[in-house]
């Protein structure tokens, strides 16, 4: 009975002590096994663990890659255009020994915070070389290449490697878009003034054009209404002239009809002339003379 009462607590003391020697590491994690603050052991693969109760401790961190953003931050390009610029990294840690050493207990949020010193460091350095133009381009793999290179060579020093830096925002000061937007404005509105200078020019030409087509129609067509017109007087003359030398007497008729005709319209019915004028031979006689 006395011997049950000194192996229970012994042995419940023991199944605590084993409990607690052992620890679990996640698949998504890392752990350190730390003794007065010293690394003891380096847990990277995901399972069980062990350490000394009481005299050890278990630290872990997170295993995955992850994500930076940095703060918008202004820049001065070689042509002395300034640029806010932010950037987004991924990374992860390398090393664990190397991690704990370099940011201490603090862990993930002071190796954020020296991280993005870095970033920005590398983005001033590299953006700083080049025009803005080349930092506003479409393309900017090589920047971005080049930014990545110099954080990854810093951020070894931490046990972290840098996997990835994309620039996310290359943008104008608020207080520059103003005057930015204002000169673009007056740049498009030259460009419209420059083409529709452009179009009047256009269109006067294709005016003067169609209004020399239309001179050169129209005195093309008189030309040849008189060269008809001409043709026609003289087939008309000959006619005449045959009519006359075939009848003389039929001939003096008719052009004192014609004569009549003209003479006695509406508008011109009254005329004074002498009775015996020779006007009116062909309505005083039957026009033989006699």
């Amino acid at each position: 009975m006395k011997r049950s009462a000194i192996i229970l607590p012994v042995l419940a003391i023991v199944i605590a002590g084993v409990l607690s020697s052992i620890f679990i590491v996640d698949e998504r994690e890392k752990a350190l096994v730390l003794q007065f603050g010293q690394v003891k052991q380096v847990k990277e693969e995901p399972g069980l663990g062990f350490k000394i109760p009481l005299i050890q401790e278990v630290v872990t961190y997170d295993g995955r890659i992850l994500g930076l953003f940095t703060q918008p931050a202004e820049i001065t390009p070689l042509d002395d255009r300034r640029l806010v610029v932010d950037a987004f990294a991924r990374w992860r840690i390398a090393n664990l020994v190397e991690f704990r050493e370099a940011v201490g207990a603090q862990g993930i949020s002071a190796a954020q915070i020296r991280l993005e010193r870095i970033l920005n460091a590398a983005i001033r350095e590299i953006l700083g070389g080049v025009p803005s133009n080349a930092v506003l381009s479409e393309d900017r793999t090589g920047l971005m290449n080049r930014i990545r290179d110099i954080a990854r060579r810093e951020a070894a020093a931490l046990g972290v490697e840098v996997i990835d830096v994309r620039l996310t925002r290359t943008d104008l000061p608020d207080q520059n878009l103003a005057a930015t937007f204002a000169r673009m404005r007056a740049e498009r509105e030259r460009e419209a003034a420059d083409e529709i200078a452009r179009g009047g020019e256009a269109a006067q030409r294709v005016r003067a054009a169609a209004d020399r087509t239309v001179v050169e129609l129209t005195s093309d067509a008189r030309r040849q209404a008189e060269v008809i017109r001409g043709e026609a007087d003289a087939e008309r003359n000959r006619i005449y002239a045959e009519a006359f030398g075939r009848d003389p007497e039929f001939f003096a008729f008719t052009r004192s009809l014609t004569s009549y005709q003209r003479a006695l319209k509406g508008e011109n019915s009254s005329i004074v002339l002498q009775p015996d004028s020779t006007f009116f031979d062909y309505l005083r006689s039957d026009g033989s003379g006699e």
